[in-house]
């Protein structure tokens, strides 16, 4: 039996009432999907390749704070020190290798170049944020991965023994290194790696602290109330990495988008804004540049200070703004 207050008995639920997509607006997905047309849903040339600064990666500065995106939400996070990576999908986000949303670019950092991890994050368990190969391969080096409740027993399944995997509920704290926390934090999503285990498993948020920096991945989510507790609880936040890609009116509960995501980020209180989950997947009707599109123009309107690096680029805090039209090349 799953000890949750999150849990109510058969699956876990959302902290608000949720409409997940699809429900009584199937016939509306389908026309969307196959009878209209949605013109530069996908590169019109395959962006890259994109240089990686190695070894600056390998690198580490203490007392720093350093991401480099992998796309998608797939991040390296230098903090203080330590490194942690979230959420990596180096192949089809599909349960199928053979069809399915397919990256717009190889990772920029193949996975035997990454640097050394000291922590893997993995906010839940759909294909876009768990790529079974990817995390396999790289748990054979034992570095720890911290996760929401019940992703552990799918890891687990995979041959990632149990003693590699800390499981968290929302709100719940763990101190892996001296002066380090990591909190699962709520999310308004949903979970399920297929359509009959749907909500089995958790999804969270992630606010990792150090001595020095603190930093908010917002994961996968939809707007909710709970960003303002979020930041007077865990915050304040130098960096919050939040999504903006794949929203759409039809699953609006579970996926910002924009407007929704710069309207978060002020709810966290956060110093700046790393928008996260898009232009590397198509997963939505919008076009693939639209997402940084929109949000560009958001942040101006509401003086949020953005930062926007190409895949691969080590990026080094400071605080300031920084907008990198890395895309622009490959509409």
């Amino acid at each position: 039996m799953i000890d949750s207050p999150n849990f109510d008995g058969k699956v876990f639920v959302n902290p608000i009432p949720t409409q997940v997509g699809g429900e009584g607006n199937m016939g509306k997905l389908l026309t969307e999907y196959f009878l209209k047309k949605h013109p530069n849903r996908v590169p019109a040339k395959k962006p890259g390749p994109f240089p990686v600064d190695l070894e600056k990666l390998n690198n580490l500065p203490a007392n720093t704070l350093r991401v480099t995106w992998l796309g998608h939400s797939g991040l390296i996070i230098e903090i203080d020190g330590k490194r942690i990576l979230t959420d990596p999908v180096y192949r089809r986000a599909s349960p199928f290798q053979f069809m399915g949303p397919k990256r717009f670019f190889p990772a920029p950092i193949n996975l035997d170049d990454l640097p050394h991890l000291d922590a893997i994050i993995i906010s839940h368990d759909h294909f876009d944020h768990l790529d079974d190969k990817t995390i396999v391969k790289l748990a054979k080096k034992g570095t720890p991965i911290f996760t929401s409740l019940g992703v552990g027993t799918i890891l687990n399944k995979w041959g990632i023994p149990k003693s590699q995997i800390t499981e968290m509920d929302w709100w719940q704290s763990v101190t892996p290194w001296k002066g380090f926390t990591i909190t699962a934090a709520p999310a308004r999503h949903f979970s399920g790696r297929s359509l009959w285990n749907r909500n089995e498993t958790l999804w969270a948020s992630y606010a990792i602290k150090g001595p020095v920096h603190n930093v908010y991945y917002g994961a996968d989510s939809g707007i909710h109330s709970i960003f303002k507790t979020i930041g007077e609880k865990l915050g304040p936040f130098d960096l919050a990495m939040l999504e903006i890609g794949a929203y759409n009116d039809l699953w609006a509960d579970i996926h910002m988008g924009p407007t929704n995501a710069t309207d978060a980020m002020l709810a966290l209180g956060a110093k700046v804004l790393m928008p996260i989950h898009w232009g590397t997947f198509n997963l939505a009707m919008h076009t693939w540049t639209e997402p940084a599109e929109k949000v560009m123009e958001h942040a101006t309107e509401k003086n949020i200070k953005l930062l926007l690096p190409a895949p691969g680029e080590v990026y080094t805090y400071d605080g300031k703004p920084y907008i990198n039209k890395w895309w622009e090349p490959f509409m």
